[in-house]
């Protein structure tokens, strides 16, 4: 596959998928998730890769959801695909069953679905200037699975609620503390850490990581039926006036009004 939306490299054992589209701060379309997805299958099915890395291009992101300016409300390219037009579900699936440890590398903001994307990658080692949170309920929008149920065995379920109603944002400390990251390091010092996370993994046993890392996925894998569930609602949603409401609000510049749109 020809990549116009992500960077796929693989050396001394790691594949490092980038998200590379830094002008909308890393920000997937269609075309994106497609590229991951067949991104992480090469590398998660490549017997002489024992990690992989997925990251954003820049300093500034590592992701920070779907692309509000390429929404037209049924992401009508020829890439579209899933329940909502993009294949998030398909996304967050491969990232948990490709049977290789997948380390987020965070720099900068992981908003929305990047914090998913985050949450969803085995281990997530950030630099300490890294920018976590949701922004689903500020624009009309919700992660219905992985997004809402298993953040909240990550990092306890009062917090998750919190993370999701409020809407805030979390520098790194605060995401270490509530067990959303594995580690935190200078900026600097960010890409040798995650080198030397990777060496180790790479000496391990492969056969004995996908079978921990299939354990592990086993007892949360019920949360894939919610999710399934949860995206067809939110395909309703997206068709009402009140999600639609935040999208238009942002490109208005102005505070969204969503209680005015209940019926």
């Amino acid at each position: 596959m020809d990549y116009t939306d992500i960077l796929h490299e693989e050396r001394e054992g790691v594949a490092t998928i980038t998200i590379n589209r830094p002008e909308v701060y890393n920000a997937f379309r269609p075309r994106t998730c497609v590229e991951l997805i067949n991104a992480f299958l090469d590398a998660g099915w490549n017997s002489d890769i024992g990690a992989i890395v997925l990251t954003g291009a820049g300093p500034k992101a590592f992701c920070t959801g779907g692309d509000q300016s390429d929404h037209d409300g049924s992401y009508g390219d020829k890439d579209a695909r899933g329940t909502i037009g993009m294949p998030v579900e398909e996304l967050h699936s491969v990232l948990r069953d490709v049977p290789k440890p997948v380390i987020a590398k965070v720099r900068g903001y992981a908003i929305g679905g990047g914090n998913v994307l985050a949450t969803i990658c085995d281990m997530t080692l950030a630099a300490d200037s890294a920018i976590f949170g949701q922004v689903g309920p500020k624009m009309g929008s919700v992660d219905p699975g992985f997004g809402t149920a298993y953040l909240a065995r990550v990092v306890g379920e009062k917090k998750a609620r919190e993370i999701w109603y409020m809407c805030r944002r979390y520098s790194a400390t605060e995401a270490l503390e509530m067990g959303l990251v594995n580690a935190i390091f200078p900026e600097e010092e960010l890409d040798a850490a995650v080198d030397a996370w990777c060496a180790e993994l790479v000496e391990r046993s492969p056969t004995a990581i996908a079978i921990a890392k299939r354990s592990f996925n086993a007892d949360s894998d019920n949360i894939r039926g919610i999710g399934g569930l949860g995206m067809q609602a939110l395909k309703l949603y997206y068709d009402t006036a009140e999600s639609k409401e935040g999208v238009q609000a942002l490109n208005e510049k102005r505070p969204p009004e969503f209680r005015k749109h209940l019926s």
